[in-house]
């Protein structure tokens, strides 16, 4: 995709067809059962209407923020049900999507732990929320080719025993505590640290981090950007990409992010690919220029 059609898009923002009120939290509609419109209720097929569940609290690739702008003039969309808004690399992609496929774009905030759950209960149509295409998931949902490429590090304590490691066998023996985000497939990779203590995964990252910082945890496996992410705030953090002959294997199932719909939903699921297509969304150099770009509009990192 030509340079000035990819700004274009990016500046491109579509405002949700249809909110609810009373919905503190900002959640899945699923807390505000029986109030929905019928705009909401509806397939994306039905009512032309790209939904999209999220976490918007996943920076860089989603985040919740207070205005409808980013600082370099961004277009944030509306969470459906709140007075808040969504930006980062997963509402960007979404953007760009609804706009080649002719759609209006919703978002739509929920918890990690029930995002499968409540596109299987039909609050949203899709999941762009930065999720790793594992063959565990394909058992339960259909998806495109990936949107993002990332590669795994760790994050440790700066000044800390783990600063200066570069590879696993640093780790080796030493009865580092680990942590990661629940429900991912990082999890799995918390074992390849041998002799490590494994405590508490937590819900969010963010957990993950201030486990890092007030040393309930030392070492927490996570994905580059985010680790980035987190760093641009916290001078505590020190991110680790470990030696290539030296690190994690078998973990290609959370490089490649997939944009998930219905297991069902292939109709959907095919759509959203021929759009990736048509905006030549596959080219990894291209998805690294629109992460830097982002990684720098967060809220925290004003």
């Amino acid at each position: 995709m030509k340079k000035r059609r990819f700004l274009t898009v990016m500046m491109t923002g579509m405002m949700a067809v249809s909110m609810l009120s009373g919905c503190g939290s900002g959640s899945s509609s699923a807390s505000s059962a029986g109030t929905e419109t019928a705009e909401s209720t509806g397939s994306a097929e039905e009512s032309n209407v790209l939904r999209v569940g999220m976490e918007c609290a996943y920076a860089p690739f989603n985040w919740t923020q207070d205005t409808d702008m980013t600082p370099d003039g961004s277009t944030a969309e509306p969470i459906y049900g709140s007075d808040y808004y969504a930006y980062g690399y997963d509402v960007a992609v979404a953007q760009m999507l609804a706009e080649e496929m002719g759609m209006e774009l919703e978002i739509h905030k929920v918890e990690w732990s029930s995002i499968g759950i409540s596109m299987d209960a039909g609050d949203y149509d899709c999941i762009i929320a930065g999720m790793g295409r594992t063959a565990e998931r394909e058992m339960s949902y259909a998806f495109t080719e990936p949107y993002y490429y990332r590669d795994n590090c760790i994050v440790v304590k700066k000044g800390g025993a783990y600063e200066n490691v570069t590879g696993l066998s640093d780790l080796a023996g030493t009865g580092c505590k680990v942590t990661t985000q629940l429900g991912t497939g990082w999890v799995p990779l918390l074992d390849q640290i041998e002799g490590a203590e494994t405590g508490a995964n937590y819900e969010t990252t963010s957990e993950c981090f201030m486990a890092i910082s007030n040393e309930t945890a030392d070492v927490c496996i996570v994905d580059l950007p985010t680790a980035q992410s987190a760093a641009l705030t916290n001078d505590d953090l020190v991110v680790i990409t470990l030696d290539e002959n030296d690190t994690f294997t078998d973990d290609d199932e959370m490089v490649n992010v997939c944009i998930a719909t219905r297991k069902d939903d292939t109709e959907l699921r095919d759509k959203i690919q021929e759009a990736m297509d048509s905006i030549g969304w596959n080219d990894k150099e291209q998805m690294d220029e629109l992460m830097s770009e982002v990684i720098t509009q967060q809220p925290a990192a004003n």
